[in-house]
């Protein structure tokens, strides 16, 4: 167990009607796209680890996802602030890590450069659903990139059983909808027992009940915008894990007038 914490949630969804109810979705100030925060350095050492040690686990890209990747890549590096130093393709992270950008699949050469998770979603032809297509996901919330690539929305929500086929239908006509100019978000929120960002959970695997009070509160940022020339929608994931201490005094009293969920022992 690996505990990367950040010292204060800046965004509680379940204080906000807005975001409480599902799916809570938000627009995004572009230029509150990329967050860097106090656990940046700690956190990308180990998204290099997993990248560099379980690649197989934490990468998986199929062919016709290539010009969106490279798309992403060069949307991200126009991202970049003053934190960042950058001599041609060659980036220095604010933690002093130099990256060759063009070294690796774009999508890695951008997931190694920012905090969020990198995920892209296309549609197969411009009909039917959004598929994942490819994914830099270091830090999974109980879910399995080898178990989702290559499927369509609806199949990547299995076993979650607040995604109906209502559910289903209400998230496609967002993707549908999405514009190049009007980028959206949400956040969730989840306690957990276990403060380790990479904890992957196959479909099949047994979900015990949860037992004591959870010492966590996961809560991930997940934005989605569409790229202007492949039209591929990104969806990136800004992780926080904070302990229960050290939550706002707002927040805690929130939780106890809005409950959520509790991951299974273990999580």
């Amino acid at each position: 167990m690996e505990e990367i914490c950040q010292n204060s949630l800046p965004f509680a969804p379940w204080l906000h009607p807005a975001t409480r109810r599902l799916p809570g979705i938000q627009p995004l100030d572009m230029g509150e796209w990329l967050v860097r925060d106090e656990a940046f350095a700690a956190q990308m050492a180990l998204r290099d680890r997993l990248l560099a040690d379980r690649r197989e686990d934490v990468f998986r890209a199929l062919p016709e996802a290539m010009a969106a990747a490279e798309e992403l890549l060069a949307l991200v590096l126009s991202r970049l602030d003053d934190g960042y130093r950058r001599a041609g393709n060659v980036v220095t992270r604010p933690d002093g890590v130099t990256i060759d950008v063009t070294a690796d699949h774009p999508l890695i050469g951008a997931a190694r450069l920012v905090q969020e998770d990198l995920c892209l979603l296309d549609q197969n032809g411009g009909e039917g659903e959004h598929i994942l297509t490819a994914a830099a996901l270091c830090f999974p919330a109980s879910w399995t990139l080898a178990q989702k690539i290559g499927h369509p929305m609806t199949r990547i929500h299995v076993p979650v059983e607040e995604y109906t086929d209502n559910m289903a239908a209400r998230v496609q006509r967002l993707f549908d909808a999405l514009h190049v100019d009007r980028p959206l978000w949400r956040a969730n929120a989840l306690l957990y027992h276990d403060p380790s960002l990479y904890q992957p959970r196959r479909e099949d695997d047994r979900r015990d009940p949860p037992q004591g009070r959870a010492e966590y509160l996961r809560s991930e940022r997940q934005s989605l915008l569409r790229l202007p020339e492949t039209r591929a929608v990104v969806f990136s994931i800004h992780t926080w894990v904070v302990p229960w201490t050290k939550l706002s005094e707002e927040q805690r009293a929130g939780l106890d007038i809005h409950p959520v969920e509790t991951a299974g022992q273990g999580a």
